[in-house]
């Protein structure tokens, strides 16, 4: 399948979300991330102008959202779910990493649709939301802040379910740069090489007679650099400057 279609399938359940900017800022976060199916259960005020500017772009994403009564009603089509919590509890799924969950929802999704379920900013998921669900992934924070947004906790979500659709190598914005300059052949660096090393010794900079390891650390410079035609003739072009009279000594 592929990943676009595998992101489709993932829906995005927030319940009981109390503020309406955290929404929109979840709205954003999943179509930055090539997510686009919001459900909401019972949230407190929606819609509302708040979430709206929020989104910034993605207020297509709120005016397809499903607003439902309970979480059973969000999941009732799914195949599978997965929770995200900062807290284990005594009878829910055993905690995992965000990359284990992601992996194994991204897994079930080639059976059919299924969700990632956030809880309410301040109480999280309630025991009774949390035995709807399948699995339950906790985002590594730091244990001495490790209070986490709505908004951030979807944002490193959606990304990591973005990642595992598309094996870790997702197209980049705009795609590859490509230069025109062809790469420097082996005869052009060695003509730069060669270049150099006569500037350095009319300089005074280096000496032939005890050339010690110069020369090798400049040429595996060159290859690590992994330099154009172009650079190769800027350069030259500098070296034969400084190989050309000033003139601006005293004229007798």
């Amino acid at each position: 399948m592929k990943p676009e279609d595998l992101l489709a399938r993932i829906r995005v359940v927030l319940c009981r979300p109390s503020h309406p900017g955290n929404i929109g800022a979840v709205a954003r976060a999943m179509k930055t991330m090539g997510l686009s199916d919001l459900w909401l259960v019972e949230p407190r005020q929606f819609p509302d102008a708040e979430a709206d500017a929020r989104a910034t772009g993605a207020v297509d994403l709120l005016q397809a959202a499903r607003v439902v009564p309970d979480l059973r009603s969000a999941l009732a089509d799914t195949c599978f779910a997965l929770a995200v919590s900062a807290r284990p509890r005594e009878l829910g799924p055993a905690l995992g990493g965000p990359r284990e969950g992601v992996e194994r929802l991204l897994g079930e999704a080639g059976h059919g649709p299924v969700a990632m379920v956030f809880g309410n900013e301040t109480y999280g998921l309630s025991n009774v939301e949390m035995s709807e669900c399948q699995a339950v992934a906790s985002i590594p924070t730091n244990p001495e802040f490790s209070s986490l947004n709505l908004g951030s906790a979807a944002q490193v979500m959606c990304y990591e379910c973005r990642m595992s659709a598309f094996a870790g190598q997702p197209p980049l914005v705009g795609g590859e740069v490509v230069y025109a300059a062809p790469a420097a052949s082996h005869r052009e660096i060695a003509g730069l090489l060669g270049h150099l090393e006569q500037v350095m010794t009319d300089t005074g900079f280096y000496n032939p007679a005890q050339p010690g390891r110069l020369l090798p650390k400049l040429q595996r410079l060159f290859a690590r650099a992994r330099l154009e035609s172009e650079e190769i003739n800027i350069l030259r072009g500098l070296l034969a400057a400084t190989q050309k009279p000033t003139g601006h000594g005293r004229k007798n």
